[in-house]
């Protein structure tokens, strides 16, 4: 990783340097303001004002410019359907489209590099509010955001939101859609929203002015759910990577299948669980306990996949499907065990054969840049579809025999299922899954090739090079500090709990209050709907089926026009509400308690908990710190670990509220969610203005 001052300097377009961003010298007034305060504890005020100032300064520098070369690019586009108009006057000349045709495309190259300058620059602000905020622990981001981005006159706004850039884009498009095909093109952009230019520089310009506006598409927003770190920095549009070295479509397919049979795994006993409970001589309430061992197993394997993911992939892959066959063959055998110890260790081996740590890692290190938002999608599709199929498939199991005093049933089929999928899963891993390159045999094989480089004497003299390390002293101290920090991966949970900033704390508790909602809305739906509504299992398990179903149709909606419209901040709290307003419809006041009310707000509970998670990760991976980006305790790990603990913690409860009997187990299990939710709700209002 390259600090961000040095990545700036290399990236920046040369003409316009000094309108970028001055970042080195705002880290040197951070760390000045760190040194003084050191000896001498200094004003709160005077420090937060001071550096206001120097960002007003600097902000104020980048929008004029953005604003002057906004107004060029305007001029050139006026003076082009001037002379379109002249040209094109006595008919359409094959000279004179193209001519204009390549006028426009030059002009949207020169929007394009305005955009990179944007964008670099929001980056850049970014970074420095983190910094100061990490240094002095001052809500600094909540101070500066909350005073200036919601001024009428916010020029900070012009740098994130900037909307005078979409007048050029659509000028532009206008434009080539005209000079489309060699002759008037009178199909309007504006009459057919849906009209698509097909011009690679539209398409450029497109991309860049979505990340800048920070606008998605379904399978972004999608892919938010993965929690995979994407690349921060922007590459310039004439800058080409060989991205797709090294890539195997197999092995990805495979990453995602095993997140599919997974999630299968997961759910598909969900309704049955209470009634083998009772066929094992427990209470129907066990499930929980039975449902919860395997979250359990889940928290301490999240940790050994992840750090064995450091030198392989397919060792660990192929031991979860090792330990997730015997898992599942246990849970099977113990009906005729008759042991509810059994039952309870085949889903602890279930959950010590979690490789989710190994799927987010997989996509985050061998998946290309340009891929990777497809491939995050795809494992958030794969873990969404296992939702929905693992209840599907136990209408399917309503079945009863035996076969050498094995019996199958409703209740053991799930694992006798499960237990021949991982099998037939294992057969295909270990044929056609291929092992990537690691980082460190990368290194070695780049080591290599520079000593063969060396050798022919294709490399610079040592003498030019130290002398142009010499020239910026502070380049190289920055290069230091990084190689401390930075560049080392968190080893150990407590270095990873120290980067955790309060608004990274707070959107992982919100992480943990979405999980838990959704857990005992899951985990406790069959007991509750055969107590209150006498339903069937096949009814439980349609019921948990839809739900799963609503993932993609919801995150359709949601990713392509509510994250568009609104900041993601905006639909964080919103989430948070309806989720709240869920937690609440839901407890039992009115007797007798009638399935739609029920089912509603289940609901309602369970999409807007889907939404919340999108968006919180989504902000998440923003807020974080980068050296969490990757190392064994990484973000996904982090959130993961937090996700986990709440069906933990959520399955316990279950089984707890038990002991005060059927008809008061749906308040008491949902009063911990409501009170959690109202805590979260309360703590993003004092963090809402960090997050941005």
């Amino acid at each position: 990783m390259v600090a961000f001052g040095k990545k700036l300097k290399e990236l920046q377009i040369q003409e316009w340097k000094g309108y970028y961003i001055e970042y080195k010298l705002l880290k040197k007034k951070v760390k000045q303001y760190a040194q003084q305060n050191e000896v001498v504890v200094q004003d709160r005020d005077y420090v937060l004002r001071d550096f206001s100032r120097m960002l007003d300064e600097q902000i104020e520098k980048i929008v004029l410019f953005i604003l002057r070369r906004q107004g060029q690019l305007a001029t050139r586009l006026s003076g082009l359907a001037d002379h379109g108009d002249e040209s094109l006057s006595h008919g359409p000349h094959h000279d004179s489209i193209v001519e204009l045709r390549e006028g426009y495309r030059e002009v949207g190259r020169d929007l394009l590099r305005l955009l990179f300058f944007v964008e670099m620059n929001a980056i850049g602000l970014r970074k420095i509010l983190k910094k100061f905020d990490k240094r002095f622990g001052y809500k600094f981001t909540n101070y500066y955001v909350k005073t200036r981005a919601n001024h009428p006159y916010s020029q900070l706004r012009q740098v994130f939101k900037h909307v005078g850039i979409s007048a050029v884009v659509g000028s532009i498009s206008r434009n080539l859609a005209d000079l489309k095909d060699d002759h008037r093109y009178y199909a309007s952009i504006y009459d057919h929203p849906t009209l698509h230019i097909s011009d690679p520089i539209i398409e450029s310009i497109e991309a860049a002015e979505s990340r800048l506006m920070n606008s998605t598409d379904f399978l972004q927003y999608l892919g938010k759910h993965a929690f995979i770190m994407q690349d921060e920095l922007p590459f310039p549009s004439s800058e080409e990577k060989n991205t797709n070295e090294g890539y195997h479509f197999m092995s990805l397919l495979l990453n995602l299948v095993n997140t599919f049979l997974y999630m299968v795994n997961t759910y598909i006993i969900v309704p049955t669980a209470d009634d083998y409970s009772l066929s094992l001589g427990a209470a129907a309430t066990v499930c929980g306990v039975v449902i919860g061992s395997m979250a359990v197993a889940q928290v301490f394997s999240s940790v050994y996949f992840s750090a064995w993911s450091n030198k392989s992939y397919i060792k660990p892959l192929i031991f979860s499907s090792i330990v997730l066959l015997m898992g599942n063959t246990l849970y099977a055998l113990a009906y005729d065990l008759d042991s509810i110890y059994v039952l309870l260790v085949g889903r602890v081996f279930c959950g010590l054969g979690s490789a989710r740590a190994v799927n987010r890692r997989y996509i985050s290190d061998c998946v290309p840049p340009k891929l990777r938002m497809k491939a995050s999608a795809g494992f958030v599709s794969a873990g969404a579809l296992g939702m929905a199929c693992g209840p599907a498939l136990a209408c399917l199991f309503q079945r009863k025999f035996k076969i050498f005093k094995l019996t199958f049933n409703e209740d053991t089929l799930p694992g006798w299922f499960m237990a021949f999928a991982w099998f037939i899963y294992l057969l295909w891993l270990w044929l056609s899954f291929r092992e990537p390159l690691l980082e460190k045999e990368e290194i070695i094989v780049q080591h290599v090739a520079s000593d063969t480089i060396v050798e022919t004497g294709v490399l610079e003299p040592l003498l030019l090079g130290s002398e142009k390390n010499q020239q910026d002293e502070d380049e190289q101290q920055e290069c230091d500090e990084l190689s401390k920090e930075s560049r080392e991966p968190v080893t150990s949970i407590m270095s990873a709990y120290r980067l955790l900033t309060p608004s990274v704390k707070v959107q992982l508790i919100i992480y943990f209050m979405l999980k838990y909602a959704m857990e005992i809305l899951l985990a406790e739906s069959s007991v509750i709907t055969s107590y209150y509504f006498i339903w069937s299992t096949n009814k439980v398990a349609m019921f948990l089926a839809c739900l799963g179903l609503t993932v993609l149709p919801v995150s359709i909606f949601v990713g392509s026009y509510i994250s568009n419209v609104f900041e993601e901040r905006q639909v964080l709290l919103a989430s948070e509400i309806m989720v709240c307003l869920g937690i609440v419809l839901s407890f039992q006041v009115i007797i007798p308690y009638s399935a739609p009310q029920y089912i509603l707000s289940a609901i309602l509970t369970f999409v807007s908990a889907e939404v919340l998670e999108g968006v919180n990760l989504s902000l998440l991976s923003r807020v974080m710190s980068s050296r969490l980006s990757r190392g064994t305790y990484n973000g996904g790990l982090l959130s993961t670990e937090a996700g986990t603990l709440a069906r933990v913690v959520a399955d316990g409860t279950i089984t707890v509220a038990g002991y005060w009997g059927m008809s008061k187990l749906l308040n008491i299990t949902l009063l911990p969610s409501l009170v959690i939710c109202i805590s979260t709700i309360i703590a993003t209002l004092s963090i809402y203005n960090s997050l941005y």
